[in-house]
């Protein structure tokens, strides 16, 4: 039995483990966990009897990631910084299409490490109760076909498109299997050297509680009473109607919620300033309770407290809420239960880029990093989401977007365009051991 850690006799279980860096790779585990012996994620940064060099390790990524994001808003120095740092992760040009499967320089780093026993304790664990083994993230991944994990090695890709650093230094000879959101990062894994085998189009698992079933009960309900938020004076359904009906049926009559948007902030809390621009220039709306706002700031108390103090003078009513958790588990709750009756995302293009799936159309933050760049491309190449305007006049364009109905057919774009099966693929994977094909009823696009 593996130390410290919960087991199951379930075989119809995996492993499912992630890094506390940011939001990004504990969320997109986080639908996985009702496989996962004792509904627990593994956080590999920070587990019971991690060593003390292992944890230093994870502990200097995670701070000079956090550094980096909050850093680059500094003219010049910052900027310049970010860069050099980026260079690392950039994701490269996918035309020419070329061979790109030699290992590069920040592979060779983190293998340089792995060698040295990096990882080993948490693998050593893990194999004692053999089960498939799911890492939303690379590093992980990589130690366990290092230390000759016994079980299978899944990783989870969370964005629209990877860096080279995502596979092995020698993928065509490496064993780890690829669950992927889409079309993008099947072709990219491709010209990396990832044999098809180990490549499998499930989609981003979204959360199960938004989805509601393999027919998407939930998902549908909301997305009906969000479209008569998003298209006020049903100009979009006028055009669309029977397309809208096709997918979602007979939409309800009145709305069960105001317009609302939900601003996420990510882990380095590097998108404050403009969340609070953004509630200043829209306050006049706010008062007349025309809409209301949710600021979503994660775990982080000192995020809370900024925004309690910044917001108490303005004198919304409660109209502005302010979404957190003490927990991570705790925070993905409370902002999954809140996408619910959200209308409108506003975020950076993180992980968070999939979850116009759910039909909610996303206002785009400014990207952070080479990933987000190719996030952004996606979303807007699939027509899921809009470029954020200057906020200063945000209380114009934003009402214009809704009386011409755009953003309602923003949010169908996402829900038609976006595959939303993906815990549920990955979770027929894990049980029957089978790799399923379209006709699983598991790819709905």
């Amino acid at each position: 039995m593996p130390k410290n850690i919960h087991t199951s006799s379930d075989s119809k279980k995996a492993w499912v483990v992630a890094p506390d860096m940011g939001y990004g790779h504990q969320r997109t585990a986080y639908p996985l966990r009702s496989i996962t012996p004792g509904m627990e994620i593994i956080n590999v940064n920070n587990y019971p009897g991690i060593p003390l060099k292992d944890r230093k390790i994870w502990q200097t990524t995670r701070s000079f990631y956090e550094f980096i994001s909050r850093f680059r808003r500094i003219p010049f120095i910052g900027l310049f910084l970010f860069i050099f740092f980026d260079s690392f992760q950039k994701i490269l040009g996918y035309y020419p299409k070329r061979d790109l499967s030699k290992g590069n320089f920040s592979g060779k780093i983190i293998f340089s490490s792995i060698k040295k026993g990096w990882g080993k304790d948490l693998i050593e664990r893990l194999a004692q109760k053999r089960l498939p083994l799911i890492s939303t993230f690379f590093t992980p991944a990589f130690m366990a076909e290092h230390f000759k994990y016994p079980e299978d090695i899944y990783c989870v890709i969370c964005d629209a498109d990877i860096a080279r650093a995502w596979v092995s230094l020698h993928p065509k000879k490496s064993r780890i299997k690829y669950f992927v959101p889409n079309s993008w990062v099947r072709d990219r894994l491709k010209l990396y050297g990832v044999p098809d085998g180990n490549i499998i189009l499930t989609g981003y698992p979204l959360p199960k509680e938004n989805i509601g079933g393999l027919h998407l009960e939930t998902l549908k309900k909301d997305l009906g009473y969000r479209l008569l938020n998003l298209d006020p004076k049903g100009k979009y359904r006028k055009v669309y109607g029977p397309l809208v009906k096709g997918y979602l049926g007979q939409l309800p009559a009145m709305p069960n919620h105001p317009l609302t948007i939900l601003f996420s902030i990510g882990g380095a809390g590097a998108q404050k300033e403009i969340a609070l621009e953004l509630v200043n220039n829209l306050k006049d709306k706010i008062r007349a309770k025309e809409l209301r706002f949710i600021i979503s700031v994660g775990t982080r108390e000192e995020l809370r407290e900024y925004f309690a103090k910044n917001i108490k003078g303005l004198h919304l009513d409660g109209w502005v809420h302010i979404l957190s958790g003490t927990t991570t588990n705790e925070y993905f709750e409370t902002f999954n239960l809140a996408l619910r009756t959200t209308d409108i995302l506003m975020t950076k293009p993180s992980e968070l880029s999939f979850y116009a799936g759910l039909g909610i159309p996303i206002i785009i933050e400014p990207s952070i990093g080479s990933q987000e760049d190719f996030n952004r491309r996606w979303l807007l190449h699939i027509g899921a989401a809009v470029l954020q305007e200057n906020p200063k006049y945000i209380d114009q364009w934003l009402f214009d977007l809704l009386d011409a109905g755009d953003l309602a057919e923003v949010a169908m774009q996402g829900f038609v365009e976006i595959e939303k099966m993906g815990t549920y693929a990955i979770e027929k994977i894990i049980a029957t051991g089978k790799i399923p094909n379209k006709k699983a009823g598991f790819y709905h696009r």
